[in-house]
């Protein structure tokens, strides 16, 4: 059994195409959009409330070069680890200006795989997700 474990695995739908990149020693990064969803039904309202949440994907070496290939509407699954970034930002006015400290979140894929669109209905919700549709 291990002592700490860092594993994610998400399925859902890309919203923009892949974005390819090149580091220094001119190694493959390719950046992903990935839409999941959640929902619960509101008893009050009694209807469904939907939620989407936006993962930045981040994949290099084999997994890269798989990706990169991918277009907006695909249906993919990741698998990697969750990983954070914390930088500092001046925010406010010229006087007031204030050091903030921000973290983002981001996925390390380990394994890209596109899937096979579901059938209709098949414990969805909606069409696939554009980051256009997120606004």
């Amino acid at each position: 059994m291990a002592l700490y474990e860092n594993k994610i695995t998400l399925k859902g739908f890309l919203g923009k195409d892949a974005e390819n990149f090149a580091t220094r020693n001119q190694k493959t990064v390719v950046v992903l959009s990935l839409a999941t969803k959640s929902g619960y039904k509101d008893q009050q309202k009694n209807e469904w409330v939907n939620h989407t949440e936006w993962h930045r994907i981040v994949a290099f070496g084999k997994s890269a070069d798989y990706a990169k290939g991918l277009k907006k509407g695909d249906y993919v699954e990741v698998e990697g680890e969750l990983r954070s970034t914390e930088y500092e930002k001046e925010v406010g006015q010229s006087k007031s200006k204030v050091k903030v400290t921000f973290r983002d979140k981001e996925v390390r894929a380990n394994t890209v795989k596109k899937l096979a669109a579901p059938a209709k209905g098949e414990n969805l919700d909606a069409d696939p997700i554009t980051e256009d549709d997120a606004a």
